[in-house]
């Protein structure tokens, strides 16, 4: 599953906030592969949820477990926000 990484628009961050993000964030972590593209962080999810799941269910599960690297991320870097960041499925 794919998902997109962007600055959220309900919060003004600064405007280097995916840059600051891309240099804290790894390339890769458990089964998540980051990567920057353009004006986003594309994060491509690979695991093997229950096939009883819905699609939904699953791509809820993506996204938490990107947003759940994303805390860790802004938890150890003060000049990062976690709230900055907005994750939704990528088309």
């Amino acid at each position: 599953m794919r998902f997109r990484v962007t600055t959220h628009t309900a919060v003004k961050p600064p405007g280097d906030a995916l840059d600051l993000l891309e240099a804290r964030i790894p390339p890769r972590r458990e089964d998540i592969v980051f990567s920057r593209a353009g004006c986003e962080i594309q994060a491509f999810v690979d695991r093997d949820d229950a096939i009883r799941m819905t699609h939904d269910e699953r791509v809820e599960l993506g996204r938490e477990a990107v947003l759940g690297v994303l805390g860790d991320v802004c938890e150890c870097a003060p000049e990062l926000r976690f709230d900055w960041f907005a994750v939704s499925p990528a088309a």
